[in-house]
């Protein structure tokens, strides 16, 4: 909700520093609504040219990103490296082949409905059981497995990331598209240039407000909201990224609890669980 707070404190000083020097107000919100229309009308039109179907669908759930933050928290990252714990004290105690009947079927399996947020979450639950799949089939060269892994993710990081970028294109474009509007007002104008220069003088606000609209919209709307949804991609990416730290440690023959440490570094600095938080979450892990 920060980027709600902030988007009305920068509406607010904007518009009330504007009113509070004498300007008037009743030009500008006149104006405003025909220049919107052309600014964003525009701006939404050649963002539907330049993108496909999947990417429209995409910008909803984007916004809707945007304004709830990143959706994993520190649970959620407790939750994760104790699932993988499981996995590699299993795999080192019993072998390879004991982790079959979790990763074959990860919604019937015990450990995954341990961890409900895990078992539904099909991005990260086919990752786990995918990779652990393919160790089992003797591909157990961690460097091969480190960058099988990194393609994927680089892959997912750069498809989730379309969005923000085309966002921004949008706000590289906002400017100019706003002296579209301010041009079609001073044609608008110079067509009227016979009248009374109290009426050419309104006219003449009017336009620039196309300008005005374009420059607020690309610098203090579009712009940090593209930043801020780049901030919580890049993030969550992380979370995808403890997987291939942690399965890479443990082909490299690291014990279950190191390899589990090495995974740990990954997470965030603001989130990050302690050493002793996840060591705790270990020795409580409780799985039939």
């Amino acid at each position: 909700m920060l980027i709600l707070g902030g988007l009305v404190f920068v509406l607010a000083c904007v518009f009330g520093s504007f009113a509070a020097s004498g300007g008037a107000i009743g030009p500008l919100m006149a104006s405003m609504p025909f220049e919107l229309l052309t600014i964003l009308g525009a701006a939404i039109g050649t963002f539907i040219m330049a993108s496909s179907i999947g990417d429209l669908k995409h910008a909803a759930k984007g916004f809707g990103k945007a304004l709830k933050g990143p959706s994993y928290k520190r649970s959620d990252y407790l939750e994760l490296l104790s699932l993988l714990f499981f996995f590699v004290r299993l795999a080192s105690s019993k072998g390879v082949m004991a982790l079959e009947p979790h990763i074959e079927a990860p919604l019937e399996s015990t450990a995954f409905a341990a961890f409900p947020k895990l078992r539904d979450n099909a991005h990260v639950r086919h990752l786990i059981c995918d990779y652990l799949r393919m160790v089992g089939m003797n591909m157990t060269d961690p460097f091969q497995v480190d960058e099988i892994m990194a393609r994927e993710l680089k892959k997912d990081l750069k498809e989730e990331l379309h969005f923000p970028h085309a966002l921004q294109s949008v706000s590289d474009a906002l400017p100019a598209l706003g002296i579209v509007a301010a041009v079609l007002g001073v044609i608008k104008t110079m067509g009227s240039i016979s009248k009374p220069p109290v009426v050419l003088g309104e006219m003449i606000a009017g336009a620039l407000v196309g300008t005005f609209l374009g420059v607020l919209l690309a610098y203090g709307i579009v712009a940090p909201i593209a930043s801020r949804l780049t901030a919580i991609i890049q993030e969550e990416a992380s979370y995808f990224a403890i997987v291939r730290s942690v399965l890479v440690a443990h082909l490299q023959g690291n014990p279950p609890a190191v390899s589990v440490e090495i995974g740990r570094k990954d997470i965030p600095g603001s989130i990050m669980p302690s050493f002793q938080e996840v060591e705790e979450a270990m020795a409580n892990l409780s799985i039939g």
